[in-house]
């Protein structure tokens, strides 16, 4: 039997599972679509404190264009700034993140 190796060699036997309820998965999936990582790799990333750092490109582009679509349609549905969702502001703060590192790196 061939064992799967990852991109650095390493041989990834064991599995690490738990539960999360319906909106910690949806901002688990905006964040990872935005990191243009595997969902194990920034999940890992994050576990072991290290930095997530977005490469620009236009897969992140495109992300990075989707959630902005989701979210300014999501903001368009409310009255009032206080009844904007955990998900929609967590989500709204990593975009921000990301593109004030773009910025810097472009500087």
């Amino acid at each position: 039997m061939n064992k799967n190796l990852d991109k650095q060699g390493r041989w990834r036997n064991k599995t690490v599972s738990f539960r999360m309820s319906k909106e910690e998965v949806m901002l688990l999936d905006n964040l990872v679509s935005l990191s243009g990582l595997t969902k194990q790799d920034y999940i890992i990333k994050r576990l072991l404190c290290k930095d997530v750092v977005v490469v620009d490109n236009t897969r992140i582009y495109k992300a990075l264009k989707n959630q902005i679509e989701q979210i300014f349609t999501e903001l368009k549905k409310l009255s009032t700034t206080q009844e904007i969702d955990d998900v929609t502001l967590s989500t709204i703060q990593f975009i921000g993140q990301i593109l004030r590192d773009m910025k810097e790196g472009n500087q």
